[in-house]
């Protein structure tokens, strides 16, 4: 047999096996691949993994589209740039999920329209909501139901809205951020917020501390916190009282123009359900959610019950409004208590005590743009508000209380004043801002009354600034000291928070306006508007008591004078060098200043009493013509007379080489100034212009104040140290008048007052020239009069009018 010549077949070759495709560069992994075992995870609002700094947050679905508010603050800044705290940035950001990319937007709700209006959809075109970052998705959850992006580069690089402010950036001249000095502090996810803070460190040009580093550093916090699915209903605000804000442009009102609309600030305070038949029976009621206010751990535990009654004052005001125990404040519990606690947590809201030497308090709130709903309070009180509550304690009652004079009150004397702040502070988280015109309700008589005074406090407001009782007497026993919380808070809570049922915002109107009438034209209900540049209302000041400034200065000039002998006494301290007493002494002159302010303000002052056009009256008016000439003779007869009680030889030998007669001076000069405001001229030409003779004109103040300042060439004296700086102070400010001083424009912005004047088409210049000639030829009549000083001082006074006249 032979073998076939065939070839067996050969077998087929094994397909290598094909490489694994690479992922491709961005692509969605396994959830395990992106959130690993060496990850830390921080449970809340997001889950937050972090690792080497690097923070993932894992968004769950339920929460993409929802509205959530970014509030951006300086959380601690270089020296030379403010205090920490200060809100820089606020605004409503969406999540939401494109593609492969999760977009963070900025939702603005300063423009609105509704939604079954036709205009709504012109809005929307309008306003396209710009896109703040954009986040490749890295992984979904095991479930599915959430999306985990890196969010490191949103904090960790310059992101204009989360960092420092422009206008900031402006003024130091910023030019970019430094990443080797800048990163991320920490990341903390609370149930319904998340806290970052972040190190930025920026080079600036002109840096306002340690400039040879040519740069400055700040920490940044921000808040992203969880606004409520269904906003709260709105409350209309009304300018007859006074309330923090929010507001918005709505194109959709029945009105041939968009309108602001403005509603207020507040707590969601709202009746049970099973209780709405007692409510409107008239009985008071609990809130469905009552406010809570935690005090902080670190507070020292002395002033703890004092910081808590003044929280607890406020009940009063919220059983106005028809709540029985709506508000409380508690001390924080302890770690063991309650190990989840923070103050960060937007669940609390707290009462932080901060070890600083900044002698302030502050109440800032965080509030839902949409509706103003107030989600969470903070008061910070700054260690060192203690001294300046001694300083002015002291400067304003030692005459006439043991309590108030030493350098150490007792416990129980700075506690009382530790809960007035806290008070104070509290009604600003509720909503109310200062009401500088309350302490104006009252006769000044009345606060040297204990009966009236232990009824009414030193205001119906404790949002004025009407610290303590400057005027009563050394036998007004008994009298009270400071305000408490008094008839105008009780209204205002109770027009602000009284549930108005089965209405809707818009139609509450009717009802607030009848509760604002109801106490129309009664000075206890009165809202005063701060006033922050130049005072134009004299009857809204800050730091002044009851209705007539120059019987309450009067008094409380007294009590300075029986103060400042008393004072080495009062802050001598065995083995102690004289600082306490020479920082008193300042405090002394600083008073007198402010009764100075007070009065002066009544010279061109205008009274604003906000009304609507169904009440009569008008809303400005002129002080009248005798109170303003009492105004100024007031302040030639207390300042420009020189006030030599404050001369005291005993306590310049123990505290300065020298400087007395500079310091009077400035005193002088500084309420010369005031009076020859061009704005306060050009309010005098105005009232003359509209009321004739029934004003105080300008020529006649200006001859008034000649007559005060001048007074010896009159009446042939010679004239000491003290009035020559004074009259040579009169000379510089009428040169200003007539030569420097700038055309202004006027405003009308609630803090900010300024009577607008074109000074070169105005009467002030011809007025300041006329002065002049007519001083000229006083002085030169007179120069031949008095002691040599004096000759050579008018002689001096010729010659310079010369030169103001024709400075070429």
């Amino acid at each position: 047999m032979h073998k076939s010549g065939r070839k067996k077949k050969a077998e087929p070759k094994k397909a290598a096996p094909k490489p694994k495709a690479k992922p491709k560069k961005g692509a969605i992994k396994p959830y395990s691949k992106v959130v690993t075992k060496d990850h830390k995870t921080d449970e809340g609002l997001f889950k937050v993994h972090s690792k080497d700094n690097s923070y993932l947050f894992e968004i769950p679905d339920s929460l993409l589209n929802r509205e959530m508010l970014m509030v951006t603050r300086i959380a601690k800044t270089a020296s030379g740039i403010g205090f920490g705290g200060g809100k820089t940035n606020e605004q409503v950001l969406r999540w939401e999920k494109k593609n492969k990319q999760i977009l963070l937007r900025v939702v603005s709700y300063n423009v609105v329209a509704d939604t079954i209006l036709p205009v709504h959809e012109a809005v929307v075109n309008s306003n396209l909501e710009p896109i703040l970052f954009s986040f490749p998705i890295k992984a979904f959850s095991k479930d599915s139901t959430a999306t985990v992006i890196d969010a490191t580069t949103l904090f960790s690089t310059d992101v204009k809205p989360l960092g420092f402010p422009s206008w900031r950036r402006r003024g130091y001249q910023l030019t970019r951020m430094d990443k080797t000095r800048s990163y991320i502090d920490r990341v903390n996810s609370y149930p319904k917020n998340i806290e970052i803070r972040h190190v930025k460190t920026y080079f600036a040009n002109k840096a306002p501390s340690n400039s040879s580093l040519g740069s400055i550093t700040v920490e940044m916090s921000n808040s992203m916190v969880l606004l409520p699915k269904v906003p709260m209903k709105r409350r209309y605000f009304d300018e007859r009282v006074g309330w923090f804000t929010s507001g918005q442009t709505d194109y959709g009102l029945d009105a041939q123009k968009s309108k602001t609309v403005t509603y207020l600030d507040r707590y969601r305070l709202e009746v049970k359900d099973e209780d709405i038949a007692k409510f409107k029976r008239g009985e008071l009621v609990e809130p469905k959610k009552q406010i809570v206010y935690y005090v902080d751990r670190a507070t020292p535990e002395e002033w703890v019950p004092y910081i808590i009654q003044g929280v607890n004052d406020w009940q009063v005001a919220f059983e106005a409004a028809g709540f029985k125990n709506a508000i409380i404040a508690k001390r924080a519990p302890t770690k063991e208590e309650d190990p989840e606690y923070s103050p960060e947590d937007i669940r609390y809201s707290v009462i932080r005590y901060l070890a600083s030497p900044i002698p302030n308090a502050n109440g800032p709130h965080v509030s839902d743009p949409r509706s103003g709903e107030i989600l969470e309070s903070d008061i910070n009180w700054y260690h060192n508000v203690m001294s300046l509550l001694h300083n002015w304690f002291f400067i304003q009652t030692a005459a006439i209380n043991p309590d108030a004079r030493g350098n150490n009150f007792k416990t129980e004397t700075m506690g009382e004043l530790i809960k007035f702040v806290s008070s104070h502070e509290l009604g600003h988280t509720l909503g109310l801002p200062h009401n500088m015109g309350s302490s104006n309700a009252y006769p000044v008589d009345s606060l040297r009354s204990a009966s009236f005074t232990k009824k009414f406090g030193t205001a119906p407001s404790i949002m004025d600034y009407a610290r303590f009782n400057y005027v009563a007497q050394p036998e007004d026993k008994g009298v009270a000291l400071m305000p408490n919380i008094g008839t105008y808070d009780k209204y205002a809570i109770s027009w602000g928070y009284r549930p108005i049922l089965d209405t809707d915002a818009k139609d509450e109107k009717a009802t607030l306006d009848a509760w604002i009438l109801k106490h129309a034209g009664d000075p206890m209900y009165r809202f005063g508007h701060q006033q922050a540049t130049g005072v134009v209302d004299p009857s809204s000041q800050t730091e002044d008591l009851g209705d007539n400034a120059m019987k309450a200065s009067m008094y409380g000039i007294k009590n300075l004078k029986r103060i400042l002998p008393r004072l080495e006494e009062w802050t001598s301290e065995k083995g102690e060098n004289y600082s306490n007493l020479q920082t008193m002494y300042g405090q002394v002159l600083s008073q007198f200043n402010r009764y100075m302010g007070h009065v002066t303000s009544n010279v061109g002052g205008v009274y604003e009493h906000f009304k609507t056009t169904d009440q009569d009256g008008a809303v400005y008016t002129h002080v009248d013509k005798a109170t303003q000439k009492e105004a100024l003779k007031f302040v030639i007869d207390n300042l420009f007379k020189t006030p030599t009680w404050m001369l005291d030889k005993n306590i310049f030998s123990k505290t300065e080489f020298s400087g007395s007669i500079e310091r009077v001076r400035g005193l002088q000069a500084r309420t010369l100034n005031n009076i020859l405001d061009a704005g306060r001229m050009a309010r005098m030409i105005e009232n003359e212009t509209t009321n004739g003779s029934k004003a105080y004109s300008l020529v006649n103040m200006m001859s008034d104040l000649r007559r005060g300042v001048w007074s010896e060439i009159y009446n042939g004296k010679s004239i000491d140290t003290y009035r020559r700086n004074l009259q040579r102070a009169h000379l510089d400010r009428l040169d200003y008048l007539l030569n420097k001083a700038k055309n202004q424009r006027g405003r009308n912005g609630g803090y900010y007052k300024i009577s607008g004047i074109n000074i070169n088409q105005s009467d002030v210049k011809s007025v300041a020239r006329g002065e002049l000639k007519r001083l000229k030829k006083d002085a030169k009549a007179a120069a031949y009069r008095g002691n040599t000083l004096t000759r050579y001082h008018l002689r001096d006074v010729v010659d310079r009018i010369n030169t103001i006249l024709d400075p070429k």
